[in-house]
């Protein structure tokens, strides 16, 4: 009975093990993995990369009477059939046109919470309360302070689903991207990305 309660646990141990599939570190300069149909970090890079390029190159960041833009980041939608988190998009478009120099994010007020940092009001709440008195006032931000922007980045994720074949699916991204004019409402740039994929109908692109 022993002997046989001990091959059961090898039994049990054995098929677990042998469940456990082998981990690794994505290459991410040399990453050669399949394509999937859902969009991964590849696509969203390359997306980003595209639109930066055309943003940066087309001079419409460059300020006529000199000095930089003060770009905010407004509503990014995802109309996919993804949970996407835009910021996923967005954080390297800012990374790169910040590093560029030709223009200054502002973190005082954004299209979601992730573009504001809540220290900018938190700490002007304080200094309107009774806790603002155990302050060093000079310490504290004057009123009339903050800089509004000057422009502001906002746009789309859209995924639309084809059938190629009997066997095929085609699935389409569209990454649109616009810039606008706080003040005139008059749109600087835009621009659009399409990713294509084809795949397999048995496979899922969410």
């Amino acid at each position: 009975m022993k002997t046989i309660f001990t091959l059961v646990v090898f039994s049990i141990l054995f098929v677990l093990t042998g469940c456990v599939q082998e981990t690794k570190n994505i290459e991410l300069p040399n990453d050669n993995a399949k394509a999937v149909l859902a969009l991964d970090y590849r696509d969203f890079d390359q997306a980003a990369t595209e639109m930066v390029q055309s943003l940066l190159s087309s001079g419409k960041l460059a300020k006529p009477e000199g000095g930089q833009y003060v770009l905010t980041t407004g509503v990014i939608t995802n109309d996919t059939m993804q949970r996407i988190d835009t910021d996923l998009l967005t954080a390297k478009i800012e990374e790169d046109i910040t590093n560029s120099g030709q223009v200054v994010m502002t973190s005082a007020i954004g299209g979601k919470d992730s573009n504001r940092d809540s220290m900018v009001n938190d700490l002007r709440d304080v200094r309107d309360s009774a806790k603002g008195e155990e302050f060093q006032q000079d310490t504290l931000p004057n009123k009339g302070t903050l800089i509004a922007p000057d422009l502001s980045l906002s746009g789309k994720i859209y995924q639309r689903n084809l059938s190629y074949d009997k066997k095929t699916q085609q699935v389409e991204y569209y990454f649109q991207l616009k810039i606008t004019d706080l003040k005139s409402g008059l749109r600087f740039w835009q621009k659009e990305v399409l990713i294509g994929k084809r795949g397999s109908n048995k496979a899922v692109a969410w």
